[in-house]
């Protein structure tokens, strides 16, 4: 349970320490950092940038994660594996909820430093929802896919995560910080449930065998 603590301390912690951070005293303000990051995206927007990253961005929806997230559990259930079938659904919609959570108490705006690439979202900017829900789906594939298969996938995933961040910069519809934010909560959130979830398991399975061999 200590790991649990430490895990979901550090995602509430750099939510809430990220806010204060961008918003101390209930005022937003641009940080040096946040421009230089915005006005480096769009020193690099073309056309076929453009409509790369549009694509790209969308691996971080909820539209799109959720039915491939629900798919897998489906697939891990008809193997008779609930348990890691419900840490994927949690990892995902806990990752949403806690963004979207933050986002309303915050209420930081949008970007507006450059024009959009695509039509601004209609919620609040901090934390990138997209950022933290594709690194917590991320991890909770790495940590369901076993170790045989772990580095090609850790590359995969790494990448993909990155690459959905800097979109959402790039996009012009989050900040920096928003997305940084939005990645380690992502992770700290999937460590915290994991351990959560599997620590238990393993304390029954180890039980139920010493009573085997009594």
């Amino acid at each position: 349970m200590r790991q649990v603590f430490v895990a979901w301390t550090l995602c509430l912690g750099i939510l809430a320490g990220g806010a204060l951070l961008v918003c101390p005293g209930d005022q937003c303000f641009l940080g040096n950092f946040d421009e230089a990051g915005l006005r480096l995206a769009h020193d690099l927007r073309d056309v076929t940038r453009d409509r790369l990253m549009l694509g790209i961005t969308w691996l971080g929806s909820l539209a799109l994660l959720l039915p491939l997230t629900g798919v897998l559990a489906w697939i891990l259930v008809s193997r008779g594996r609930r348990h890691e079938a419900g840490f994927a659904l949690l990892a995902l919609l806990g990752s949403s909820a806690l963004s979207h959570l933050t986002k309303l108490w915050l209420m930081r705006p949008r970007p507006d430093l450059y024009s959009t690439v695509s039509a601004m979202p209609g919620d609040w900017s901090y934390p990138s929802a997209h950022t933290m829900q594709v690194s917590a789906a991320a991890l909770a594939l790495f940590l369901l896919a076993g170790r045989h298969r772990a580095a090609p996938l850790a590359v995969i995933l790494v990448f993909t995560v990155l690459l959905v961040g800097f979109s959402r910069i790039y996009l012009q519809v989050h900040f920096p910080s928003d997305v940084l934010a939005g990645l380690f909560a992502g992770v700290f959130w999937v460590i915290g449930l994991h351990a959560l979830l599997f620590s238990r398991r393993v304390q029954v399975d180890q039980g139920k065998a010493t009573e085997g061999t009594a």
